[in-house]
C-alpha cells in the first residue's frame, strides 16, 4: 500500500520585526512496519535456535546429535543438516541392513545355499568394497554431526568431551569396517585362487569322495610325492565322515576300468619299489596324455589309483604341501596335538639335534613340520600316521575364532600351499557339511598290516571293508535320525 503523502505546514513564524519568509516543514507519516522477512527454506534447527539456547541446553544438543549419528547414520544430518546428505545415508543404511537380514533368513531357511552365495569371490570383493566405503562414510557423517553440534559454542570443559567422544566413535566405526573389508578382500583373493575356475563333479551314490593328499617335495626327492593318503568319504546330507587311510607303499595299483591309464595298464602300475602308491602323481604328471583335460595329471592319476583301490568314485582332490605348511601352521598360531612317542629332529644324513617330547605339546610350523616328516626310527606306517595326525589337528582347530583374528595370514599361506580342484560354487555345500559333521562321530579305517600287504594288497579286501564301512556310517545316520538326534554329541574317530 502507498505511503501518505507529505504535508506541509509553518515550522514557526519568524520573530517580531523579522524579514525572513516563514519556514515549512515537510512532515511524513510514519511508515508502515514491513513484515519481518520468511525463514530460508532449509533444515528444520533441533529445538530453538542455537543463540537462544542456555549452555546446559547446548551441551545437551552436541551430545544428542552426536548419538544420533552413531546410532543411526545420517539421522544427524536429517535434523539439523543436510536433509539431502541425511536421507541419502539413512537410505544406504537401510539397504545394508535389509540385506543382511536376507542373509539371515537364507542362513536359516538353506544353509548351503547362503554359504554358496557368501563364497563367491565377487560376492565377497563387492562386500569388501562397501565395507572400505562404510568405514569412510560412517565416520564422515559422526565428523559432521560434531560441526552441527557447535563445538564453539560450547563450555570448555564440554568441548572437550565432545571432541573425544568423537574421536572415540570414529576410530570404533571405521577400525571394524576397514578390518572386515581386508578380510574379506583377502577371502575372495583366497577363493578365487584356489577354488577359481574347476568344475562341479558332483556326489556317487549320496556322497562327497574327496582325496586328502600330504604332499612332500623334499630336497631328496623327483617331484611332489603325496605321503599321506586319504580317502574322506561325506554323506552329502548329514556330513558323517568316514577316512580311509592308504600306505604310501602300496605297489600293483590298479585304475578303475574304461579309463585310458587302465587300457594302457590292464595289470595294474606295476615295477616294484619303484612304482609305489605315492609314486603316482609323479609319474601322472610324466604320462598326461593318459588323462586329457586334467589340470593337474598328477592329482587325477593319483584321484583313479584310489578309486581303484576303493571301489569308490573320488569326486575331488585336495592336496596340502607338507614342505611348505610351516607358514600355514604359524599363520594359525600354531597346532596343538599329543605328542605319543619322542620324535627326532634331524636325522638320516644329519645328526639327530633335539626331540619333540611326548604329550600334550603346542608346536610352531617349524616343530610340526619335523613332527610330520621325521623318519629317524620310525616307520612308514608310524610317519603316515603323524602326518594324518597333523592334518586332523589343523583342521580341527580352523575355527570361526581363529579364521577371524588370522584370516589374512591363514589365506595368503593357504594359497601357496593348498591346492584343489573343488570348485568354487561346490564350497559352501563344503562348508556347510562341515558344520554338520562336527556334531557327528568320524569313522577311520587304516589299512596297513597286517590288514593288506602293501608288496601284494588283496584289493577286494580293501574294498569289501570299505563298502562295509560306508554302509555302516549311513546305518547309524538313519538311526541318529530316527531317534531324533538324542546322539548329537561329536564323538572321536574309531
Amino acid at each position: 500500500m502507498a505511503a501518505p503523502p507529505p504535508s506541509l505546514h509553518p515550522a514557526r513564524t519568524s520573530p517580531p520585526g523579522s524579514e525572513a519568509e516563514p519556514v515549512l516543514e515537510v512532515a511524513t507519516a510514519p511508515a508502515a512496519a514491513s513484515p519481518a522477512p520468511a525463514a530460508p527454506a532449509g533444515p528444520a534447527a533441533a529445538g530453538p535456535a542455537p543463540a537462544r539456547l542456555t549452555s546446559e541446553q547446548r551441551v545437551r544438543r552436541a551430545a544428542s546429535l552426536l548419538v544420533l549419528s552413531a546410532v543411526l547414520p545420517g539421522s544427524a544430518q536429517l535434523v539439523a543438516g543436510d536433509r539431502r546428505v541425511g536421507r541419502t545415508a539413512l537410505r544406504v543404511w537401510a539397504g545394508v541392513l535389509v540385506v543382511l537380514l536376507l542373509v539371515a533368513v537364507l542362513w536359516f531357511a538353506d544353509r548351503s545355499l547362503a554359504l554358496g552365495l557368501l563364497a563367491r569371490p565377487s560376492v565377497l570383493a563387492a562386500a569388501g568394497l562397501l565395507s572400505v566405503l562404510l568405514a569412510v562414510a560412517v565416520p564422515g557423517l559422526l565428523v559432521d554431526a560434531w560441526r552441527l553440534g557447535r563445538p564453539g559454542d560450547l563450555p570448555v570443559t564440554a568441548r572437550r568431551w565432545v571432541a573425544g567422544a568423537t574421536a572415540v566413535l570414529v576410530i570404533a566405526t571405521s577400525v571394524p569396517f576397514v578390518m572386515v573389508g581386508r578380510r574379506l578382500w583377502a577371502a575372495a583373493d583366497l577363493v578365487g585362487g584356489v577354488f577359481g575356475g574347476n568344475e562341479a563333479a558332483g556326489t556317487s551314490k549320496g556322497r562327497y569322495n574327496v582325496l586328502l593328499l600330504g604332499g612332500d617335495a623334499g630336497s631328496d626327492r623327483i617331484g611332489l610325492r603325496p605321503d599321506s593318503v586319504t580317502l574322506a568319504s561325506v554323506d552329502a546330507e548329514t556330513g558323517r565322515t568316514v577316512l580311509f587311510s592308504l600306505p604310501r607303499n602300496m605297489q600293483n595299483i590298479p585304475f578303475p576300468k574304461g579309463t585310458p591309464a587302465a587300457k594302457a595298464l590292464p595289470n595294474g602300475w606295476s615295477c616294484g619299489d619303484s612304482c609305489l602308491l605315492n609314486a603316482v602323481y609323479t609319474w601322472g604328471s610324466q604320462h598326461a596324455a593318459l588323462f586329457p583335460g586334467a589340470k593337474d595329471p598328477g592329482a587325477e592319476a593319483m584321484k583313479q589309483a584310489v578309486a581303484g583301490i576303493t571301489g569308490l568314485d573320488v569326486s575331488y582332490y585336495v592336496l596340502i604341501d607338507l614342505h611348505g605348511f610351516r607358514a600355514l601352521v604359524d599363520a594359525m598360531g600354531g597346532i596343538d596335538l599329543t605328542v605319543k612317542g619322542r620324535v627326532p629332529i634331524g636325522g638320516g644324513t644329519s645328526k639327530v639335534v633335539g626331540y619333540i617330547e611326548p604329550g600334550r605339546q603346542h608346536l610352531d610350523g617349524w616343530h610340526a613340520l619335523w613332527y610330520a616328516r621325521s623318519r629317524h626310527g620310525s616307520s612308514d606306517y608310524e610317519r603316515m600316521q603323524r602326518q594324518r595326525c597333523v592334518m586332523t589337528a589343523m583342521a580341527g582347530q580352523m575355527d570361526p575364532g581363529t579364521l577371524l583374528a588370522r584370516f589374512q595370514k591363514v589365506a595368503a599361506a593357504s594359497k601357496q600351499v593348498v591346492s584343489t580342484d573343488i570348485p568354487a560354487s561346490d564350497l559352501g555345500t563344503f562348508l556347510d557339511l562341515g558344520l554338520k559333521g562336527k556334531q557327528r562321530t568320524i569313522t577311520s579305517v587304516q589299512f596297513v598290516p597286517p590288514i593288506v600287504t602293501p608288496s601284494h594288497p588283496d584289493f577286494a579286501l580293501v574294498r569289501s571293508r570299505v563298502a562295509a564301512a560306508v554302509t555302516a556310517a549311513e546305518a547309524d545316520d538313519k538311526a541318529f535320525a530316527k531317534a531324533g538326534g538324542a546322539s548329537a554329541a561329536p564323538g572321536p574317530a574309531k
